[in-house]
């Protein structure tokens, strides 16, 4: 361990930054970072880290990808931001058109926002809109599903699995929404179907395609879409697919839709929309719901407007992301990335503390099955040199897809190394 001391900004500001998901009085003291490139994190005190988790999943393309910085270097000097009431700008409706081409079915109308909750809650908001717009009747309730998380706002907390516990405090200020198991087989179809058709106050069903990240990295498959997708056809309610996480690649497709074979009403984006170099989030929905807005009748407008609604800045981020989606082979790697991780997480299914492993895409995990300290897991982590930050008793992996195999096996090795620690400190 180094004995450089801490730069003396990070004393001061601790006695006044307020951290995300941290208790400040007891959590572990941040360890200060100066720069980023690749896969990397330089620490102040010089130590490198090995990013095991891209920013909270958002570089996709490594840190400081050089397209993406120049896009938005030259956005910078022409104009950082404009809004869009009453203004355009090239980026954003640029950005929106190609949004258009390369989402599922005819997902071709995207409202920006700054975050992933608030693209939730604009998805909330147009699905319960919607049918006030289309049939003067109020439908107000949304299905959401066992171990799913779609942010922190409250419309998004609403929706969130309960029994997750990081939501409990709020449960009486927070909507009463229906949350469900998914739609695995015949029978647990069935009874979504019927609770459908039981009730004409649903408006949509949310759900995380394919992997629901936050509630500890839960995979199902294209199946339960699919069922997904016949039943909100069947009862005539809309269908929102929550791709914040599993869009633009991470799944192993472009978007889980695409790997499903499914296509939503809307669908919401985040994370790694800019590459994860400027907070930028979109609301995408079909015709058939765009057409619903679209009308002589003011009234029947979406009224929502973010201050930085399509943020040039983070627009040309965007833009740049996709071009490097089209012309370098980030698909290819995460489909390599999958393997590998496979190769090497599979093994600790052995071991006697593991319950599980799951990998897809470009995310591979290690559920436990006994008691974990998560912030004593994450102190051993970097002293092994890699920056993972489990989620409850799962330890897993969301790396950028350019990671090279020896950060990779790094990665991986440290997660071994954990498990046989825990292993021996559990005897």
């Amino acid at each position: 361990m180094s004995e450089t001391k801490d730069p003396a900004w990070l004393d001061t500001g601790l006695a006044h930054i307020w951290l995300p998901y941290a208790q400040m009085k007891t959590s572990a003291r941040p360890i200060a970072a100066v720069a980023t490139r690749g896969a990397r994190i330089e620490l102040a005190d010089g130590r490198v880290l090995i990013d095991g988790v891209s920013s909270w999943w958002t570089a996709v393309h490594g840190y400081n990808h050089p397209a993406i910085a120049e896009a938005m270097h030259r956005q910078l000097d022409a104009m950082p931001h404009v809004m869009l009431g009453g203004l355009a700008h090239e980026q954003a409706y640029s950005l929106a058109a190609r949004l258009a081409e390369i989402t599922p079915g005819d997902l071709g109308h995207t409202f920006f926002s700054e975050s992933g909750s608030v693209a939730v809650e604009v998805a909330m908001k147009i699905a319960v809109q919607y049918w006030r717009n289309t049939t003067g009747r109020s439908r107000t309730k949304f299905i959401a599903f066992k171990g799913g998380y779609h942010g922190d706002t409250f419309a998004t907390m609403a929706v969130c699995d309960p029994e997750d516990g990081m939501h409990k405090l709020f449960a009486g200020a927070l909507a009463q929404h229906l949350i469900c198991d998914l739609p695995e087989d015949a029978a647990s179809e069935a009874a979504l179907l019927e609770l459908l058709t039981a009730r004409d106050d649903i408006a949509a069903v949310v759900v995380e395609p394919l992997l629901q990240g936050a509630g500890g990295m839960r995979m199902h498959d294209e199946a339960a879409l699919k069922r997904l997708r016949a039943v909100c056809d069947q009862a005539d309610v809309l269908l929102i697919f929550d791709e914040i996480f599993t869009g633009f690649g991470r799944t192993g497709a472009m978007f889980a839709a695409d790997r499903s074979g499914v296509a939503p009403d809307i669908m919401t984006l985040g994370k790694a929309l800019t590459g994860g170099a400027s907070p930028l989030a979109a609301t995408i929905a079909s015709a058939r719901v765009f057409e619903a807005f679209y009308d002589d009748d003011a009234g029947k407008a979406l009224m929502h407007g973010p201050t930085y609604s399509g943020h040039a800045l983070g627009c040309a981020a965007a833009n740049a992301s996709l071009d490097l989606f089209a012309s370098e082979p980030r698909l290819d790697q995460v489909r390599v990335l999958e393997q590998r991780m496979s190769d090497a997480l599979a093994p600790l299914a052995a071991s006697p503390i593991v319950s599980d492993v799951r990998v897809l895409g470009a995310v591979g995990s290690v559920e436990l099955s006994i008691p974990y300290d998560v912030e004593a897991a994450r102190e051993r982590f970097i002293a092994r040199g890699c920056f993972i930050r489990p989620i409850g008793r799962v330890i897993y992996l969301a790396p950028a897809y350019i990671i090279k195999n020896d950060e990779l096996d790094a990665l991986t090795r440290a997660i071994a190394e954990e498990i046989g620690w825990l292993e021996r400190a559990d005897r």
